[in-house]
């Protein structure tokens, strides 16, 4: 029986830029939980969220060479990876069903019960790390990250100047990162 390989994150940064097989599983399954977590929160369905998983994983794989360690951990490369892709397959979806049908009734905003309660799963503690920030820190983060709006477009919907958007999503950013690490 074989031991289960551990490695540094630089030691695994530089298998993954070779190719290393073993460094991708070990990748996956060591992150994956954590990225399937974040990408249901914003998809908002298992199935779907499964399927941007797998592609945030390729993606991952054939771009490791854009990693650049001194923006960042590669944790935090790969959640921005998986989001991004998350968003994207929202905006997709939304895309598709608006050429689909004439008008979309306004019965159901995006902040309705069932939009991120859909999913009643708590990916390795995310929920209680974001309960950790104020009220108005986790409506910034929740829109910005789970429902992909921009801070521009947060600003207009909470009714607040853009500066003050952007010092409190910093402001919960930099709390989450000492909650992190």
């Amino acid at each position: 029986m074989h031991a289960k390989p551990s490695y540094t994150e630089a030691q695994l940064i530089e298998l993954l830029k070779l190719k290393n097989q073993r460094a991708y599983n070990y990748l996956y399954d060591n992150y994956s939980a954590a990225i399937y977590g974040v990408i249901c929160k914003v998809v908002g369905d298992e199935d779907e969220a499964a399927d941007v998983m797998q592609e945030a994983f390729i993606r991952i794989w054939r771009n490791i060479e854009q990693y650049n360690a001194d923006k960042g951990r590669l944790f935090t490369w790969m959640l921005n990876v998986a989001r991004n892709l998350a968003i994207d397959y929202i905006r997709s979806a939304q895309s598709r069903k608006s050429s689909k049908t004439e008008s979309l009734t306004e019965s159901t905003p995006l902040g309705a019960p069932g939009y991120t309660d859909a999913i009643k799963i708590d990916h390795v503690g995310l929920n209680a790390v974001l309960d950790k920030l104020t009220v108005e820190q986790k409506k910034i983060i929740d829109m910005a990250y789970f429902q992909g709006y921009t801070q521009e477009e947060i600003a207009e919907e909470l009714d607040m100047p853009l500066g003050t958007v952007k010092t409190r999503a910093r402001a919960a950013l930099m709390k989450l990162k000492h909650l992190f690490v």
